[in-house]
């Protein structure tokens, strides 16, 4: 076949590489001709990368997608310079296979069937870098500093911006200036505090958020990994099956040729029983034949011997 079965996009596998995160990367595959498809993807380094599906069946015309998901690495590569390969087999298949179906014995080349194999390279991208450490939980410390330097102002403007008091007896004229600074006192050390306490809140809020963060990427690790075992258990079990079924098979096959056998030789058998009790028929004389031809004897005497 000179036609391509497949169309991949994109041509090669990006990933955004930060230490000790996942990163995924998607794939999708569009079925080029009028007939059934069956893939299969590996790479270089299957403990490193997750596929899921690795292995599918795409309808005449149709598309379908994949995804790769690389574990979260200690070290970075020299240079950002990946060297790991994912290869991506293709075949055609019978109308109406399903992914159940397939069994590596489909992507042999020893099988004379038509096997297209197209290599796929790894690129590692480095992340955009930033001026703060995260974008949202800086854009959330820029805005909280900022409501506490507005609180700030406030209240020390409002502390400049006393009124005058009123014009009353020498001894409250020397109070209520001492009073009202106290009290303005009080309350820009409650608002101080008070926003430092937001302030301490963040990291803790930040911890947690990444904490989920860590949970969610494990678990979908986890995921990924018990996908691919049971995917690995189901394929020698599917194996099995089908050859305790061609198996049984085999054995009904033999049964019926033994029992046409046995028919056959029950029908020669009757057969020469029949042509054997027409023979014994045959050999002797009906007794009709025999009392005709005594009375005619007897009727004969009579005449001639009166």
């Amino acid at each position: 076949m000179t036609t391509e079965l497949l169309q991949i996009h994109p041509s090669e596998l990006r990933f955004v590489f930060e230490l000790k995160k996942q990163s995924s990367c998607l794939i999708q595959l569009g079925n080029k001709i009028d007939q059934y498809i069956a893939f299969k993807v590996k790479t270089t380094s299957p403990k490193k990368y997750c596929v899921r599906p690795n292995i599918g069946v795409i309808k005449p015309n149709e598309k379908c997608d994949f995804t790769v998901t690389m574990q979260a690495q200690r070290t970075a590569p020299p240079d950002m310079n990946c060297k790991d390969k994912f290869l991506i087999i293709s075949t055609v298949v019978p109308f109406g296979i399903t992914e159940d179906d397939i069994t590596s014995d489909m992507f042999a080349k020893d099988t004379g069937k038509y096997i297209e194999e197209k290599k796929l390279k790894v690129v590692l991208i480095s992340p955009p870098s930033s001026p703060v450490l995260l974008p949202v939980n800086g854009d959330v410390k820029q805005d909280q500093s900022n409501q506490i330097n507005g609180l700030k102002d406030r209240v020390l403007s409002g502390i400049e911006n006393i009124p005058p008091p009123l014009r009353v007896s020498a001894e409250v004229k020397g109070l209520e200036p001492a009073l009202d600074t106290r009290e303005d006192k009080t309350d820009v050390d409650f608002v101080l505090s008070h926003a430092e306490n937001v302030g301490d809140m963040n990291p803790a809020k930040d911890d947690v958020q990444l904490n989920l963060a860590k949970g969610c990427e494990e678990l979908e690790s986890r995921l990924c990994m018990m996908d691919s075992k049971l995917r690995e258990v189901r394929a020698p079990e599917f194996r099995l099956s089908i050859m305790n079924a061609e198996v049984t098979m085999m054995k009904l096959n033999e049964e019926k040729r033994a029992n046409i056998k046995e028919k056959d030789l029950l029908k020669n058998e009757l057969e020469v029983l029949k042509r054997k009790r027409n023979a014994k028929v045959q050999a002797g004389f009906p007794l009709l034949f025999v009392c005709m031809v005594a009375m005619v004897g007897v009727a004969v005497g009579y005449y001639l011997h009166p």
